[in-house]
This record gives structure tokens, sequence and C-alpha cells, in this order.
């Protein structure tokens, strides 16, 4: 059996979730099957990976559109597949013609939804509207959509009750938890100017509405002035969010010192150690689908303080793993809190609860540890995916 991985993130263009997430599951697929991804961007010298770029007649096109037409020579290079699974928008729409052109079917993996992100109209303008319509028509014909966590399942019916619910299958994220574990060297710390010796609060993840930035700078406020707040937060979505998180990062270094912001997107060896030697990770997203992110914080042994949000409860445990952080959210399809004040107001305390406490939030992150190890392995996840692709069949 030969399925076709098709994506626009693929190693060494990763920038999120859902390309950490298709390294990851090819890596475990091709053990089982033969196993081809086909991606956007600079050629890949790995064998069976092919990379696709935009058709230079649409070289000054809108960027959704740009997406689109590749999807097209991406679809065309799926000749001989028995089985294609796309992953975003970026790649449905190639899935889409792919089970339409060569008789194959379909599986999408959700990793976020279009509906739920309208902020991303500030970034592809008209582009939005061709987004949201590449997903809708691939997800409402593929044969199979996989939700990665309960939360994202219940979502995928809310946002297109046109899809079957039998056609909706959970399987969480994964996570390398060989790669994953505690490094406590301190040589990259050094580099960044982050003292191992003071208690700090961790936040990585790329510069975008969902991720929350924003809110946790304004909570950063209420912290004790001996923490550290270090922000791995670069590839802003757009010049406005980047001027806002600027100005909101400025201020705070004006009033306190340890507020390091590394805004390129680190090498995994160097994100690893700076989550090793974090007293918190901080994820104050507004929509998560369920957030790898929080899973390679825990493999660290990092108490995680996140939004009560998406997936994430289903990842991190309140109370045993970390703490949660409750959000009543306008239902508007932004995410934004109802009461933006009330939830930073419960961010800073709940990271303050445990900075204060090292002994309670050392052992949250011996337990976080323990359950990313035990509840979200990659092989797991791609046995599960097996299955679901020979259930097609």
């Amino acid at each position: 059996m030969r399925v076709d991985l098709l994506t626009r993130e693929y190693p060494p263009e990763v920038y999120g979730g859902a390309g950490v997430h298709v390294e990851y599951l090819a890596r475990e697929l091709r053990r089982m099957l033969d196993t081809r991804v086909h991606c956007i961007g600079a050629p890949r010298d790995e064998p069976g990976v092919t990379a696709y770029a935009a058709p230079g007649e649409l070289a000054d096109a809108n960027a959704a559109l740009r997406t689109l037409g590749t999807d097209l020579s991406m679809a065309a290079g799926c000749a001989g597949s028995d089985l294609v699974h796309s992953h975003t928008w970026y790649a449905n729409l190639a899935g889409h013609v792919a089970k339409l052109l060569h008789g194959v079917p379909h599986v999408m993996t959700a990793h976020s939804l279009e509906p739920l992100r309208p902020w991303k109209a500030e970034q592809l303008g008209g582009g939005y509207a061709l987004s949201s319509w590449a997903e809708r028509t691939a997800i409402e014909a593929a044969d199979a959509v996989v939700a990665v966590s309960a939360g994202m399942r219940d979502d995928v019916l809310r946002c297109y009750p046109l899809v079957d619910p039998s056609r909706v299958h959970v399987v969480h994220n994964g996570i390398d938890t060989r790669q994953y574990q505690p490094d406590r060297r301190t040589d990259v710390l050094e580099r960044y100017g982050i003292d191992p010796d003071r208690p700090s609060v961790v936040f990585v993840g790329r510069i975008t509405r969902q991720k929350g930035l924003p809110y946790l700078l304004r909570a950063a406020g209420a912290l004790d002035p001996a923490v550290q707040l270090v922000l791995c937060a670069g590839a802003p979505d757009t010049e406005e969010i980047l001027a806002e998180v600027t100005v909101l990062v400025d201020a705070l270094q004006a009033e306190r010192d340890g507020v390091i912001w590394i805004q390129e997107m680190l090498p995994k060896a160097e994100v690893i150690q700076i989550l090793s030697h974090a007293t918190v990770f901080a994820c104050p997203s507004i929509y998560e689908p369920m957030g790898i992110v929080n899973l390679e914080a825990m493999a660290c042994e990092v108490p995680v303080v996140a939004t009560a949000t998406g997936g994430i409860p289903e990842v991190v445990a309140d109370g045993e793993t970390g703490l949660l952080v409750p959000i009543e959210q306008v239902e508007d399809g932004t995410g934004s809190p109802l009461d933006p004040v009330t939830f930073e107001t419960e961010l800073a305390q709940r990271l303050g609860e445990l900075v204060a406490d090292p002994t309670r939030a050392r052992a949250m992150g011996l337990a976080g540890r323990q359950r990313a190890v035990e509840h979200f392995s990659w092989p797991a996840v791609a046995t599960r995916t097996l299955g679901l692709y020979q259930s097609l069949r």
C-alpha cells in the first residue's frame, strides 16, 4: 500500500504544529508501508519527498492563490498512490483534486479550521475566502477526517454540519519523548542571556492571533520582578501583530529586567534546553486544536499553565501536570476572551502560583513527562492512522 502525505510544511521548513506532526507521522509510517511526502517550498534531498514551488505565472498573485496553484501540481504528483492524506488548508485542495483525478480515498487531518481563524483575513486579504473555500470543499468530500482532539472533532461538526459524524475520527498528536527530554546543559541559555539561577516563564510559538501572546505580555506585569520572561516568538503573521507585540515587549522591558525576546525560529535542540530550565511554560492560546508545544514542554518536565480551550484540556491535566486558565470567549469566531482583563489576571495568578511553589511545580513537571510518555507516543499515533487507512481500502 502506498500512501502520499500532502503538506505545506516539512523539514527543514517547519513553522508550526502541523509540520511537526507530518515529520514524525511520516517517520513512523515508513516503518509500516510505502510513504511519500509532497510539500511546498525549496527542493528536498530526502528520498520519497517531493517539493513544489508556486507556478511562475502566479509569482505576484495573492498568497492563497499561489498555494492553490501549487496544489494542482501536487495533485498531479500523486499518480500511483493508493490513498492521499492532506494536512491543513494549504494542501487540502491537493488532496481533494488527487481523490478525483486518481480515484483514491482522501483523508484530511484538521489541525485548525479556517472559520475559527477569522484574523487570517489580516494576512491573506481576499485569499482568506479562497482558503476557506478550499478547506470546506475538501472536508465535506473527504473519505475520512482526522481531528487531533475531541475538542477539534466538536469544532469540525459545528463548523461543517454537512460532514457525516461517522467520518470524523479522533487521533491525538504525539511527541517524541526520546528527543524531547530534559537537557541540563546551559550553553544555549548563556548564549541568549537567560539566567539558569532565576525562575523563568517561557513561551514558544509563532506571533499570531491564536497564540495569545499579547495577553501573556500584559499578564506578565503582575509577576514577581525576580521572574524572567523568555519569549521564543517569531514568524509573525502580519506587520500589525508584530508591531503590537513589539510595543508590549518594549513597555515590559522598560519596567523590569529579565524580559528576553528571541525572534528567530530556534533549532529543536535549543528550544529543548530552554524548556528544560523553565520554571513554568505558558500557553495563552485563544485557539488551539491540541497544542503540540504543550506536549513538548511536558516531555521536558515543565509544568504548563494554559488556556482551557480547544484540545488543551485533553493534554494538560489540570492540577496534575499544570494549571488551566478558564476563559469565556466571544462567539464571533475569533476566540477572543469576553473579559480580557479577567483572563489576563487569572493567567498571571496561575503562573505566579507555580513560580512561588517550586516543589509543586517540579512535581507537576515530572507528572507531565510521565503523561507524555504513556499517552502520546508517535508509534501509537501511526498505528491508529494506519488502521484508519486500512478501513478505507
